[in-house]
C-alpha cells in the first residue's frame, strides 16, 4: 500500500466513523492521558471506552469476538483498580507508585506466557487469523500490563508499550490507518507516563 492510498483510506475512515465509535476514541485517548498524571479518573473514563467498544466489536458486522473478549478484560481491571484505589488502608497508601517486586514479575511473566498460549491456540484453532502469534502477544502484554497499572507499578507502561509497539505495524497490515496512528498516540502517551510515573515515585521516597 503506497502513500496515497494510505492517506485515502484514513480519509474514509474518518467519514465512516460513527458517533459512538468516536464516543470511544476520545473517552480512550482521555483515560491514557489521565493514567499519565496518576488521576483516579482514569478508570472511569477507561470504562465508558471499553464498554462502548464490547459492544461495537462483539457485533456481528465487525466480528472481532477476540478484542471484544480483551476489552471485556479492560473494563474488569479498571473497575478493580477503581476500587483499588479508593480503598483505604492503615499500612499502606493506595495511590502510592511503585516498583514490581519479585512476586510481582513472577506474575507478570505468568499472565504473558499463560494468556499468550491460550490466545494463540484459540485463534489457530478457532479463527482464520493469519497472525496469530503476533495478534496473541499483542493482547497478552496488554493484559499484563493493565494488571500492574491498577496495582500502581511503574512497569505497566513497559508491558503496554510492547503491546503497542507489536500493534502499530498490526493494524496497518489489516488495513487499519485510523487505529495505527491511535496506538502510536497510545504509545507516545505512555512513554511519557513511563518518565513521569518515576518522576513521581522518586518524589514519594524524597518526602
Amino acid at each position: 500500500m503506497n502513500i496515497e492510498q494510505l492517506v485515502s483510506q484514513f480519509v474514509e475512515q474518518l467519514r465512516t466513523t460513527s458517533l459512538l465509535e468516536a464516543i470511544a476514541v476520545i473517552f480512550g485517548m482521555i483515560s491514557v492521558v489521565l493514567a499519565n498524571r496518576n488521576h483516579v479518573a482514569l478508570y472511569p473514563t477507561g470504562i465508558v471506552s471499553t464498554g462502548i467498544y464490547i459492544y461495537l466489536l462483539a457485533k456481528p458486522s465487525v466480528g472481532l469476538y477476540a478484542e471484544a473478549a480483551l476489552n471485556v478484560y479492560y473494563l474488569v481491571m479498571s473497575i478493580y483498580g477503581w476500587v483499588l484505589w479508593n480503598k483505604k488502608h492503615e499500612s499502606e497508601n493506595p495511590l502510592a507508585i511503585s516498583h514490581n517486586n519479585k512476586k510481582d514479575w513472577i506474575i507478570t511473566a505468568l499472565i504473558v506466557s499463560i494468556g499468550w498460549i491460550i490466545l494463540y491456540s484459540t485463534l489457530k484453532k478457532v479463527t482464520n487469523s493469519d497472525v496469530p502469534v503476533w495478534d496473541a502477544i499483542v493482547s497478552a502484554t496488554a493484559w499484563a500490563g493493565m494488571w500492574l497499572l491498577a496495582k500502581h507499578k511503574i512497569e505497566n507502561w513497559v508491558l503496554l508499550n510492547i503491546s503497542n509497539a507489536i500493534a502499530i505495524p498490526l493494524f496497518i497490515h489489516k488495513g487499519l490507518p485510523l487505529t495505527s496512528l491511535l496506538t502510536l498516540f497510545l504509545f507516545i502517551v505512555a512513554t511519557f507516563g513511563y518518565f513521569r510515573w518515576r518522576k513521581l515515585y522518586r518524589q514519594q521516597h524524597a518526602a
